[in-house]
């Protein structure tokens, strides 16, 4: 099997790096001289120093010559960088293509869209699906045991993903259910800026376990308000992800929260920290998409007031706490 991993940030490098052990895999890399750096060292120093890439990754920043004979095409890029290379991909294989994954995760800004139907719109009619589950890019690499989901309504898509990475520490698990996978891979970033806020403040292991909950009951409902399933939320790219992203040092979207809540600017802290931040621009679009749909998001609504209005983070929390009480569950009265 052939692949091509388009963008080489950590994510596609660590995955490119996993996938070599079993396939020939081209990363495409934009910036010629980043793709050259790459090639001459084996190494991606800027995004996952000190991880060696093996003779089976080539390396290029031409298009064409990365999709040449490839049997699956991995998007690795944001979800801003989702729509450009999309397009840039049905440009050059007008004639079909093989099954595509992304990896990003977030609502484009904007648009509010989904990554599956801004690729409807930017690439009509192609097998895709989603790849998400808890992961971070540092122990893919290091070949350290992951689970990860693979979203899609095209049998081709699931077949092709496990080919391509169910093998060694990897493990994929099959899901239909993109809506549900894409909106928990969308919210947990959010959900970890806010765990890293509350951790910065120094709120303590309790308010951290509740923001967790409340966190994913949040996701539930915004999922739910799209149609997905609930059982989606409960998996790997649901509270699996959630509780990795707002738990793990090597969050980068946790580490924003922390910044933050010590009393940093989001200026400063976004200039630091070299890498993108999902959750940052993905709080924004939900909060507009909730809006839209009449959901109730207490915990976006705040880490959207400390990243965009000026709150700081203390009265933000402050504000949460104190919301009117209310049922945990709520369900629909029975008849009699």
């Amino acid at each position: 099997m052939k692949l091509a991993v388009l963008g080489a940030g950590a994510w596609g490098t660590a995955l490119a790096r996993h996938a070599s052990a079993r396939h020939a895999v081209s990363l495409w890399v934009r910036d010629p001289a980043q793709a050259a750096a790459i090639a001459a060292a084996r190494e991606n120093v800027r995004y996952l120093p000190g991880v060696s890439l093996d003779g089976a990754i080539s390396t290029t920043s031409a298009l064409g010559v990365a999709l040449e004979g490839v049997d699956l095409i991995v998007i690795a890029t944001s979800v801003a960088g989702l729509r450009p290379v999309a397009g840039a991909l049905a440009a050059a294989r007008p004639d079909g293509a093989p099954p595509v994954l992304w990896l990003c995760k977030g609502l484009e800004a904007g648009t509010g869209l989904l990554p599956h139907q801004v690729m409807a719109e930017a690439w009509p009619g192609v097998a895709c699906g989603a790849l998400s589950g808890p992961s971070f890019a540092q122990e893919v690499a290091a070949g350290l045991p992951v689970a990860l989901t693979v979203a899609s309504l095209r049998a081709e898509v699931a077949a092709a993903a496990l080919e391509a990475f169910h093998h060694g520490a990897a493990r994929i698990y099959r899901s239909a259910d993109l809506v549900g996978v894409e909106v928990a891979g969308a919210l947990k970033n959010i959900m970890a800026i806010a765990t890293g806020i509350s951790d910065g403040l120094g709120l303590g292991l309790n308010a951290r376990a509740a923001l967790l909950t409340r966190g994913l009951a949040e996701i539930g409902r915004f999922g739910a308000a799209l149609g997905a399933q609930p059982e989606t939320f409960m998996g790997l790219a649901g509270v699996g992800d959630l509780v990795l992203t707002c738990t793990g040092d090597l969050s980068r979207n946790r580490r924003v929260g922390l910044a933050l809540g010590r009393g940093e600017t989001l200026e400063a802290v976004l200039a630091s920290l070299g890498h993108v931040a999902e959750g940052v621009a993905c709080c924004e679009a939900v909060r507009r998409a909730a809006r839209r749909l009449d959901v109730e998001l207490p915990i976006t609504d705040a880490v959207a007031a400390v990243l965009f209005e000026g709150r700081s983070a203390r009265d933000a929390v402050a504000a949460l706490l104190a919301r009117e009480p209310k049922a945990e569950f709520v369900r629909e009265p029975k008849d009699d």
